[in-house]
């Protein structure tokens, strides 16, 4: 077992939740928040939500849960190889997806574009949200009351937000939810996220472009002989055709992605050895304040996944298929929130209540709340219910 590096979140040092609460006598306090997530509403709407195929066209393609638990898996074990905290990457790997609104990111797009005039919307923030404010499960508080550090983790997984170290391509674009929440309770956005936290973003990385990879190969978008140029599929593929002569397709896609990313947690970890040994952190202090990430791929592998990705956004994410759906997505998003905020008396008598009148920014904000929580499944019924005459409400 990799004894606890240094630089890891300590549950027992944590800072804390914004409401207090006893401590669980069984659980850790980030074993807590992760079964928090696992058990919150927003969590189980991630099985009708898209990652890129709309769930009614396929049992096996990934949902947004799928994806979540596929993350989690991979959080975990790296986390294990170096020392962190295990119970916190996991909890950050389950909620990292919650605020995605339904359709994937054509549901975002549609989102931000009706938002504008309001502020926009930000799946990040939204997740931001639902962790504090959108569950409605406990008597004493809205939210999930998370630990100061699973919160944080949630909204800087990526990187500072502010300061000289945010992204200079989002300078000044801090989304309205985050900059409100941070006004009661400072996540200290102009510092890195915990080892876990970063942990969990690469992760994230790792799993959604091979297992899109995989997702578009099954449903024929292209072919493995579209790929086999590609540096990181080249060796992986070549390595399975020589130990498996007359391998099937299926198998053969299997057994190349599993070698996929494989590499690229190797990769990760030998890389991120490599930055602990030159920045000496001593503390999860030391990891926040440190002028970069922590945890990352080499150059290497920086440009060969920059390259997958601009495949699969060239050959998958473009595809006339994908398209097609993704612009009816946007029809059904945008509609039903604009027909929200003209018409707010149409909302559920629980969200009605909220509105304080048509075309206002209160309304707005309630109804891409509602928008957002919906399920592809949902969000389809919805828009059937409301704009076919000959659906009965």
């Amino acid at each position: 077992m990799t004894p606890r590096a240094p630089y890891a979140c300590r549950p027992e040092a944590s800072r804390g939740r914004r409401y207090a609460e006893p401590e669980s006598a069984t659980r850790t306090a980030f074993q807590r928040d992760r079964d928090r997530i696992l058990h919150s509403t927003a969590f189980r709407r991630l099985e009708y939500k898209t990652q890129v195929f709309v769930n009614h066209e396929g049992d096996h393609y990934r949902t947004r849960l799928t994806h979540s638990l596929e993350v989690a898996q991979i959080a975990r074990s790296i986390s294990r190889v170096l020392g962190l905290d295990e119970d916190l990457a996991e909890a950050l790997a389950l909620a990292h997806d919650l605020g995605h609104p339904p359709f994937g990111h054509a549901g975002e797009d549609a989102l931000d574009a009706a938002m504008k005039p309001f502020g926009g919307f930000d799946h990040n923030a939204q997740t931001l949200a639902i962790l504090t404010s959108l569950e409605h499960r406990y008597a004493d508080f809205d939210g999930l009351n998370l630990a100061w550090e699973t919160l944080e983790g949630a909204v800087k997984h990526n990187g500072p937000l502010v300061g000289p170290l945010a992204d200079p391509r989002k300078a000044g674009s801090l989304p309205w939810r985050i900059a409100e929440y941070v006004e009661a309770h400072d996540l200290e956005l102009s510092t890195f996220a915990s080892a876990e936290a970063q942990v969990a973003a690469a992760a994230d990385d790792i799993a959604y472009n091979n297992h899109d990879l995989d997702d578009g190969l099954r449903a024929g978008l292209f072919a493995v002989e579209d790929v086999e140029g590609l540096s990181l599929l080249r060796p992986a593929l070549a390595e399975v055709r020589g130990r498996y002569s007359r391998i099937e397709r299926g198998r053969l896609i299997h057994e190349t992605v599993r070698r996929l990313i494989d590499a690229m947690v190797r990769d990760l970890i030998e890389e991120t050895g490599r930055r602990v040994a030159r920045l000496k952190p001593r503390t999860a202090a030391d990891v926040r304040q440190a002028g970069e990430a922590l945890v990352g791929f080499s150059a290497a592998m920086k440009a060969a996944d920059a390259e997958l990705k601009g495949f699969l956004f060239k050959n998958m994410y473009r595809h006339f298929k994908v398209n097609r759906m993704a612009s009816k997505a946007k029809r059904v998003v945008g509609e039903l929130f604009s027909l929200y905020l003209a018409e707010p008396e149409c909302l559920p008598t629980e969200w009605r209540g909220n509105c304080d009148g048509p075309g206002t920014e209160r309304t707005a904000r309630i109804a891409c709340d509602f928008v957002a929580g919906m399920t592809d499944r949902y969000a389809f019924e919805e828009h059937d219910r409301l704009f076919n005459i000959h659906t009965r409400s």
